[in-house]
């Protein structure tokens, strides 16, 4: 298949490859991103494998807590301005709160909000403000003590990344400390036995693979699996990441020192895991002349 530019430029942002390298590893795995990615590491070529960054979907995540519950919703609009309309983030609220009684999106979409239900409320929204919009996922969490932050926030609980903590013991100002450091680092999951088993054994054949082109012994190349692997969890997990505020701890010894046991986070990012297709400026031109 015909490899694009497009293409290439996006392998390269993500992985820090140089140009050939990124067309080369689109070329070996037939366009596939994610294969591209892991031909890049095998080969030693990319710098870091981090997630697309194509979150075009613009919106709000807000937050709400009600004693020992937390919910985080996201409600996507197709602009940023639309984020900015006090209407829409009076209506993202209203939504959030609904979703404290609620077990799921889908019945989060069938609630009652002011006598309509929340699909009602959002279609009535588009036709006022003409822009498309989605009520796209919600989390909800509970614990002994729930503290919310938010990132970028544009008004009070709401903005471009939202996170909740469960925290048993502790204090709210430590809990914000945690919250914080979940926003910027963007942990996996709260301990090793809380990673997804299939992520963790991809990562295990990608080092296997890397190990491999090194040409050293299968003996040396399983002690060095061991290794990457203990690393690869330690860099993944919330418990075991080097503290933001204090790198000489990990979360874990930081929380013990403060008296508190992290029992469970949220982190939702407005767009995340949304690809968008888009065309490029001269299409776009062309295609605004022809109409």
């Amino acid at each position: 298949m015909a490899i694009t530019a497009a293409q290439v430029k996006e392998l390269r942002d993500s992985t820090g490859a140089g140009m050939m390298d990124a067309k080369k590893a689109l070329t070996e795995t037939d366009g596939d991103m994610e294969a591209a990615v892991d031909w890049l590491r095998t080969k030693g070529l990319a710098k870091a494998a981090k997630k697309s960054g194509r979150t075009a979907a613009e919106g709000l995540i807000a937050v709400v807590v009600d004693g020992g519950t937390g919910v985080a919703v996201e409600v996507n609009s197709e602009t940023d301005f639309v984020a900015k309309n006090a209407d829409f983030q009076a209506m993202v609220g209203d939504i959030a709160k609904a979703a404290l009684s609620v077990a799921d999106v889908d019945a989060l979409a069938a609630a009652d909000l002011g006598g309509k239900t929340v699909a009602d409320t959002l279609t009535d929204k588009i036709a006022t403000i003409g822009e498309n919009m989605s009520l796209r996922r919600m989390a909800k969490i509970e614990g002994e003590t729930i503290v919310a932050y938010v990132h970028n926030a544009v008004t009070d609980g709401m903005g471009n990344i939202g996170v909740l903590v469960a925290l048993k013991g502790g204090d709210a100002a430590f809990g914000k400390q945690v919250a914080m450091h979940i926003a910027a680092v963007n942990p996996a999951a709260l301990s090793e036995a809380d990673l997804d088993a299939a992520v963790v054994e991809k990562e295990r054949q990608v080092q296997m693979d890397i190990a491999r082109e090194s040409g050293k012994p299968e003996q040396v190349i399983e002690k060095m699996i061991i290794g990457r692997m203990k690393k690869f969890v330690a860099e993944s997990t919330l418990l075991n990441q080097q503290f933001v505020v204090n790198p000489d701890l990990t979360v874990g010894a930081a929380a013990e020192a403060a008296g508190a046991e992290i029992t469970g986070f949220i982190r939702l990012e407005v767009g995340e895991g949304i690809e968008v297709e888009k065309e490029d400026f001269a299409a776009e031109v062309a295609k605004a002349a022809q109409g």
